[in-house]
């Protein structure tokens, strides 16, 4: 049967986009240290993407931008992402795994699973990949927007960051729906 599996990184931050994988991988696969993304080192985790991407049957990335994440929400903007990832596999999975409590609809069968991401190789390889390419991303704009830290907090609301965000304002990569943000942007 062919299961992939679905992770998200990015929910949580002030700025820049949702990023989603969803990935397949071969039947009887191995591979020590995978786990969820956040308990593996950053140097591990490109390792781990990089393998992961070279035996995958198929993998994916999925997006929400900051505007649809001010549109939809981030929950909603969150299931567009996966959506997209799985509809960007190069084969169509079977079954899909999620990590979460929650599945948006893909058409197929699907399945949410809490804390899944150390659970299931398919999400934690998702998790892997999503992670890299996010941390990518806000590093180009760490470039883009200096001041604000983005290349170590990845847009999450570190100290550092607020303090850039009460100093120098949002960027256009912020989230505005989200209330740090707002509150800046109405003073």
């Amino acid at each position: 049967m062919l299961i992939a599996g679905v992770d998200e990184v990015g929910r949580g931050p002030l700025a820049g986009p949702v990023i989603t994988a969803a990935v397949i991988l071969p039947a009887e696969f191995e591979l020590p240290g995978l786990n969820d993304s956040k308990k593996v080192s950053k140097a591990r985790r490109e390792k781990l993407s990089a393998l992961i991407k070279s035996t995958a049957v198929s993998w994916a990335l999925g997006q929400a931008t900051i505007e649809e994440i001010d549109r939809l929400n981030i929950l909603h903007a969150t299931m567009l992402a996966m959506q997209r990832a799985v509809q960007n596999l190069s084969i169509r999975p079977e079954l899909v795994l999620v990590d979460g409590n929650r599945s948006p609809d893909f058409t197929i069968p699907a399945k949410a699973i809490i804390g899944g991401d150390g659970k299931e190789q398919c999400i934690s390889a998702a998790s892997i990949i999503a992670k890299v390419e996010r941390d990518c991303i806000m590093s180009d704009y760490a470039k883009e927007y200096p001041g604000y830290g983005f290349e170590c907090n990845k847009g999450y609301p570190t100290k550092q960051h607020r303090d850039a965000l009460s100093r120098y304002g949002p960027t256009e990569i912020h989230r505005k729906s989200f209330a740090p943000v707002q509150a800046v942007l109405d003073l």
